[in-house]
């Protein structure tokens, strides 16, 4: 299957994955908002458009026009907002990037991702059931595993992040912005290498 990576003026559709009411504000579930919030900065992006079910904004960035998402459907149906997205601006998976949490990983630590499954993310699940497919990249943002096998699930995610926790997470916005401009490139492989883990 011929995937969309690195056109040069081809358009692209980044979601930042979260919850959409401030009582989620620095909450583990909320790393792929707080990640596109630091990116709409960085490439000053506005967004602040409500479409989609969701906020979003565009503009353009090292050749590529990009779309940036916030979907405010809440975490288990971002797909709503991700496909609705993905089917105005016509922009298939493999242009799709997204941003979420990972309970796997250590706070700060990336895992990039050319496809796969949810692996347990019910945004994930969301949008790979509303796409159609597992074809589309995503930067995996480590937020701390619980901090024990019992311990609730859903009081983790939702739960706020230490001082500490918060700083190694911010830490890697900026490498968040650098992986996503390489998957734009088409260098996913200098992606992972540079940033995962």
């Amino acid at each position: 299957m011929a995937l969309f990576f690195g056109d040069q003026d081809s358009e692209w559709l980044i979601c930042g994955l979260g919850n959409p009411e401030p009582r989620y504000d620095g909450t583990r579930h909320n790393a792929g908002f707080a990640a596109l919030d630091a990116m709409a900065d960085a490439w000053g992006i506005s967004v602040v458009k409500a479409k989609f079910k969701g906020l979003y904004g565009t503009g353009s960035v090292g050749g590529h026009k990009v779309v940036l998402l916030k979907p405010l459907t809440y975490m288990n149906l971002s797909g709503d907002a991700v496909r609705a997205a993905a089917d105005f601006f016509k922009i298939p998976p493999q242009r799709v990037i997204v941003l979420c949490d990972d309970i796997t990983q250590a706070p700060g630590k990336l895992r990039i991702r050319k496809q796969g499954s949810a692996g347990g993310h019910n945004g994930l699940k969301s949008i790979i059931a509303q796409l159609g497919s597992q074809e589309f990249p995503r930067i995996r943002i480590g937020v701390g595993e619980k901090p024990s096998p019992d311990a609730d699930l859903a009081n983790w995610v939702l739960g706020h992040f230490t001082p500490d926790e918060n700083k190694a997470v911010q830490g890697r916005f900026e490498d968040i912005a650098k992986a996503a401009c390489l998957l734009m490139d088409g260098e996913l492989d200098k992606a992972m290498s540079r940033f995962n883990g």
